[in-house]
C-alpha cells in the first residue's frame, strides 16, 4: 500500500518532475485516478524497471517539495 496521498492537482506537479527526470515517458500516457496510488507506483515502476519502493520514495520526495525543481 502506498505511503502517500495524491491529488490530481499534486499529481501534475510529481508527473511533471518524473517525466524531467525519465524524458522517456514524454510519449507514454501515464494516468491516475485519485486513491488508486498502488496501481500508479506499479505503472511506473514498470516504465522505469526500477522496484516499487523506489518510485515510493521518489514520489514522496516529489511531494515534500511540490513547487520545486528538484525530484
Amino acid at each position: 500500500m502506498a505511503n502517500f496521498t495524491l491529488t490530481p492537482e499534486t499529481w501534475q506537479k510529481v508527473k511533471t518532475k518524473f517525466l524531467r527526470k525519465y524524458r522517456e515517458l514524454a510519449a507514454v500516457e501515464i494516468s491516475f485516478t485519485p486513491g488508486q496510488e498502488d496501481q500508479l507506483v506499479q505503472q511506473l515502476a514498470k516504465l522505469v524497471n526500477r522496484d516499487n519502493a523506489y518510485v515510493e520514495f521518489t514520489i514522496r520526495k516529489a511531494l515534500a517539495d511540490p513547487d520545486g525543481n528538484r525530484l
